[in-house]
């Protein structure tokens, strides 16, 4: 996969785990965008390293979706942890 094919899975991933996890959290396109390619790296780190499931190369791989939905998960529930829900005010 190409930069740009990470960058629109991060971006669907990071809309879904924002969909999954609904709040008011700073950052709008691009946190969510940013939240999501990082996602997808943590959670290809996680499917491989604990799950010995490695992702592939392509992006149309359930296993490639899933890892990236659950590391954007994973980094916005650490998100909110660290930084909690700055705009309630």
């Amino acid at each position: 996969m190409g930069i740009i094919s990470w960058i629109i899975l991060g971006l669907v991933a990071g809309v879904i785990a924002k969909v999954l996890l609904p709040g008011r959290d700073p950052g709008g396109l691009i946190g969510t965008t940013l939240i999501g390619v990082a996602g997808a790296f943590v959670g290809g780190w996680i499917s491989s390293r604990f799950f010995h499931r490695p992702v592939t190369d392509q992006i149309f791989n359930a296993t490639t979706w899933i890892s990236a939905i659950g590391g954007s998960l994973v980094l916005l529930i650490g998100y909110r942890l660290l930084f909690g829900n700055s705009r309630d005010r």
